[in-house]
């Protein structure tokens, strides 16, 4: 499955354009992991147990929607995009969302 954030694909053409197609997770936050962001916070830079969560998060959403438009028919994903949403103390939902299609090679110009 390609997936791009652009509308287009070099060297490809798209065939057909599918809908909408979407993966999301939600995760909560831990408290072991937030013992250790407060302690963290106090001495400032990055917290690694969140990054690794979102970005485990992300990740988890990218995969669904890519089974979305696999489902679908579709062998692409154009103008892929990442929401957040706060849904309530301490929970966030991670969505993956793009325009499933169906793209093949273009015609390449004669020599």
């Amino acid at each position: 499955m390609i997936v791009v954030t652009t509308s287009s694909i070099a060297g490809k053409r798209i065939v057909e354009t599918i809908g909408l197609v979407r993966g999301s997770t939600v995760r909560c936050r831990h408290l072991g992991k937030d013992i250790l962001a407060v302690l963290r916070n106090m001495v400032g830079g990055e917290i690694p147990e969140y990054t690794k969560m979102l970005a485990e998060a992300r990740e988890q959403a990218l995969d669904r929607m890519i089974e979305d438009a696999a489902k679908l028919g579709a062998n692409a994903v154009l103008d892929m995009r990442f929401g957040t949403a706060a849904i309530s103390g301490g929970m966030a939902e991670i969505v993956a969302y793009g325009t499933a299609a169906f793209v093949e090679d273009a015609p390449q110009p004669p020599a």
